[in-house]
């Protein structure tokens, strides 16, 4: 969500590139250790999700499907702050922490579409955009690159739609509260989703940079 299991740190490119060009690569610079704290809270979001899922299609207990909801947003800041207390940032929870991130937010948009409490196209607007950026991880691949650093765009348009979610499902109910709610909830969803594709288009406009800046390198 807002917060990375790991540092952040602007690290150079191959000594083959021209000197002074920089690219944020954050994860390379991250140690390879797997067993730490903030990484099993990650595990522990990413077992969330099927439960997740379950509540709000199978017995549609939205009460607990919003605990689930509570659970993995307060995992999700706990773990970067873990991170950074115990110094115990690392590759795997740098990949981690944004996996799980997506994964709430593409399965509860697709829960709750199936449960018509949102349109087909806002599911299908941002997971486009994963699907983009999915294409574009593979050209940073080619080239040699890891996954660039998360946009802060990126950082507040998941908070936004991770607050949503819950927000959305008290407006589906019945009452005075999810009178209230509405307005709030859809608020939440149409600035998340605005932001969420804006970041997605920087991230492009980035990959788009390097590959003419490899492709110049590679040029006669």
């Amino acid at each position: 969500m807002t917060s990375t299991n790991g540092a952040s740190a602007a690290v150079p490119l191959p000594p083959e590139r021209p000197a002074g060009t920089r690219v944020v690569m954050d994860r390379d610079d991250l140690p390879d250790r797997v067993w730490t704290l903030p990484n099993a809270l990650s595990v522990l979001r990413l077992l969330g999700v099927p439960l997740f899922l379950w509540l709000l299609l199978g017995p549609e207990e939205d009460g607990w499907a919003l605990v689930v909801l509570m659970i993995s947003g307060f995992t999700d800041w706990l773990d970067g702050k873990l991170a950074r207390w115990l110094n115990q940032g690392s590759r795997l929870g740098a990949l981690l922490d944004p996996a799980a991130d997506r994964l709430y937010i593409v399965s509860t948009l697709v829960a709750l579409a199936i449960r018509e409490v949102v349109p087909v196209w806002l599911v299908a607007l941002l997971v486009g955009r994963e699907f983009v950026l999915g294409v574009m991880l593979l050209v940073l691949r080619r080239y040699g690159y890891p996954p660039l650093q998360v946009h802060y765009l990126g950082k507040a348009a998941t908070l936004l739609l991770l607050y949503a979610f819950p927000v959305l499902l008290i407006a589906d109910g019945s009452g005075p509260l999810a009178t209230v709610a509405a307005p709030f909830a859809w608020a939440l969803t149409i600035w998340g989703t605005a932001l969420y594709l804006l970041a997605g288009v920087f991230y492009v406009i980035q990959v788009v940079g390097i590959v003419r800046a490899e492709r110049a390198l590679a040029a006669p």
